[in-house]
């Protein structure tokens, strides 16, 4: 099971000002042992004594860094956004585009079902804090972005108003579903089988009219593959 990796010395968003560099390295454990607990209990069941304890920091140092554990998982939640960011581009500047597809979505499927019991907690916040979700809904706005701009360099043109919506929609309907099932877990295909991730990437195909599109391609825009490999 994957797991989210502390970045030290990386910008920090939530949390009490850090001056001092081992306080970063502080703050990162702390965030590393977070989503490590995460993949084994619910956010609720977590203590921060037992949060603490895991990084090898003491209840003190918690405190000198967070002033609570909704701040804390504002931390996590801060982090998740700058990995997944930063996985996106590398993703979009080095996958095929014979596998382009098959790819992306087995990598948001797979992130989201390793870190199910974060992003359950990360939906249930949602639901009584409506400004909390803002952030997360701009990160899947830049990760359409980004998909269309990879689009627009394989076939060598912007895509029309239909097409975009399209796209859109595909995404809209992509995450729901992982929302969606993630917190219901409403079969028969379930999440965490490799049936959903072929079934879900047919689905973005169709809506998308994915392989239309590429089809359309322009001569400037098949080169785009060969020329990240040169």
């Amino acid at each position: 099971m994957s797991s989210i990796k502390a970045k030290p010395g990386s910008p920090r968003t939530y949390g009490i000002a850090i001056k001092q560099e081992r306080g970063q390295v502080t703050y990162d454990a702390m965030i590393a042992a977070g989503f490590h607990l995460l993949e084994q209990r619910d956010l609720q069941d977590i203590s921060i004594a037992e949060l603490v304890r895991s990084a090898g920091y003491s209840v003190g140092a918690f405190y000198s860094r967070f002033h609570g554990k909704d701040e804390f998982f504002d931390a996590l939640v801060a982090r998740h956004l700058e990995t997944r960011t930063a996985t996106q581009k590398h993703l979009f500047a080095t996958l095929p585009r014979e596998t382009l597809l098959d790819e992306l979505i087995a990598n948001v499927v797979n992130y989201y079902w390793d870190h199910r019991k974060f992003w359950r907690a990360v939906l249930v916040r949602s639901v009584r804090d409506a400004a909390f979700w803002e952030p997360i809904r701009k990160h899947g706005h830049e990760f359409t972005g980004r998909f269309l701009e990879r689009l627009h360099a394989e076939i060598g043109r912007r895509l029309n108003k239909e097409e975009e919506a399209n796209v859109y929609f595909a995404f809209q309907i992509t995450l729901g579903m992982i929302n969606s099932t993630l917190i219901n877990q409403h079969g028969p295909i379930f999440m965490g089988q490799k049936l959903f991730i072929q079934e879900l990437t047919r689905a973005f195909r169709l809506i998308s009219d994915f392989d239309n599109i590429l089809g359309s391609a322009s001569t400037s825009g098949k080169s785009w593959t060969k020329h990240r490999k040169t």
